[in-house]
C-alpha cells in the first residue's frame, strides 16, 4: 500500500533549473539569496547525490530538487539509501524528481512505463525498510499514461520542455491535489533572432528524441514545426525572452495554467558569473524577496 498524498512540496512559485550533475554550495546560497525556493538538478544526477548536503548546509530555506535521477542509471535501492541519509541531515528539503530519461540515449530503455512502476515499487520498499513518501519524489511526465501515475504514486509531476497550454492540460489530469512544476527556458535579450539562435542551440538535441516531439504534436505543433532546427514558432513556445517584466509575465502564464512552481533555466549563462546576474535581474520582475 502506497502513502497517500495529503500536502504539495512546499518550494515556493519560481526555482532555477541547472543543467549540471550537482550544485555549488556558493551557487546555492546566491540562489536562496534571490528568493528562488528551490534549485533543480538535471543532466542524471549520479545516486550517491554526494552534492546535497554540502549545499543544503550553507542554506536554511532553499529545497534542492533532482530534475531528474535516471532510472537506467541509479538503482533504486541506492537512491533510497542517500534519499534517507539526507532527509536525517536536513529534514523536508530534498526531492527527489525521477524519470525514465531517452529512448535515444538509453540502450536498455524498454517498456519505460512498466520499469518506472517497478522502480517506483523498489522506492516504496526503500532503504532497510524505510520507504521514499510518496510526498517527497515527483516524477518527470509528458504523456498523460506517465501523468496519471505521477498523481497515483508520488506527490506530482515536473515535466521538461513544454509550453502554459500543456501545464492547463497537466493540471486537468492530475487533478488539483497533485503538485505541479514544469520547466521554461529564458533567455535574456530583446533581440528576438538572438534569443532563437540561442534557443535553437539548446532545443536542437530534442528534436531527435521522439518523446518530446510526440508531446509537442499533442500540443498542435505541426510536422514542420518539430523538424530541425524547430520552427520559429515553436522555440518561442519553448523560450522565454525579452526583457524581464515580459519573460516574467510568460513564465507566470504557468501559474496562470494551474503549476504550483515554475523551474527557470536560463540559457546562455550557465557560468556563475553570468548565471547570477541573470537571475537577479528575473527576481525583480518575478517578485521574489530574498
Amino acid at each position: 500500500m502506497t502513502e497517500s498524498v495529503s500536502l504539495k512540496p512546499a518550494l515556493g512559485e519560481f526555482g532555477v533549473w541547472l543543467g549540471s550533475r550537482g550544485i555549488a554550495p556558493e551557487l546555492a546560497v546566491e540562489i536562496e539569496s534571490l528568493g528562488y525556493g528551490a534549485a533543480w538538478i538535471g543532466s542524471s544526477p549520479d545516486a550517491d547525490l554526494a552534492w546535497v548536503e554540502p549545499a543544503l548546509e550553507q542554506t536554511s530555506t532553499l529545497q534542492l530538487a533532482t530534475g531528474i535521477v535516471n532510472i537506467w542509471t541509479a538503482p533504486a535501492a541506492a537512491v533510497a539509501k542517500s534519499y534517507h541519509r539526507i532527509e536525517e541531515a536536513h529534514p523536508g528539503r530534498f526531492l527527489l524528481g525521477v524519470g525514465v530519461g531517452h529512448p535515444e540515449a538509453t540502450q536498455q530503455y524498454q517498456k519505460p512505463y512498466d520499469a518506472l512502476v517497478s522502480y517506483l515499487d523498489e522506492l516504496d520498499s526503500g532503504f532497510q525498510g524505510a520507504p521514499v513518501p510518496n510526498s517527497r519524489r515527483v516524477l518527470a511526465a509528458l504523456g498523460p499514461r506517465v501523468l496519471r501515475l505521477a498523481a497515483e504514486r508520488s506527490a506530482g509531476a515536473h515535466p521538461y520542455l513544454t509550453t502554459p497550454e500543456h501545464t492547463g492540460t497537466a493540471r486537468h489530469l492530475l487533478g488539483n491535489t497533485v503538485f505541479l512544476a514544469p520547466e521554461h527556458k529564458v533567455v535574456l535579450t530583446t533581440d528576438a533572432d538572438e534569443a532563437r539562435a540561442v534557443g535553437r542551440k539548446f532545443i536542437g538535441f530534442y528534436l531527435g528524441l521522439r518523446n518530446y516531439v510526440n508531446n509537442w504534436l499533442r500540443l498542435g505543433f505541426t510536422d514542420e514545426d518539430v523538424r530541425k532546427p524547430g520552427s520559429d514558432r515553436l522555440i518561442d513556445a519553448l523560450v522565454a525572452y525579452g526583457t524581464p517584466d515580459a519573460i516574467a509575465r510568460r513564465l507566470n502564464e504557468h501559474l496562470d495554467a494551474g503549476a504550483d512552481h515554475v523551474a527557470v533555466q536560463v540559457l546562455g549563462s550557465s557560468r556563475p558569473e553570468k548565471l547570477v546576474p541573470a537571475l537577479t535581474e528575473l527576481a525583480g520582475a518575478l517578485g521574489l524577496t530574498g
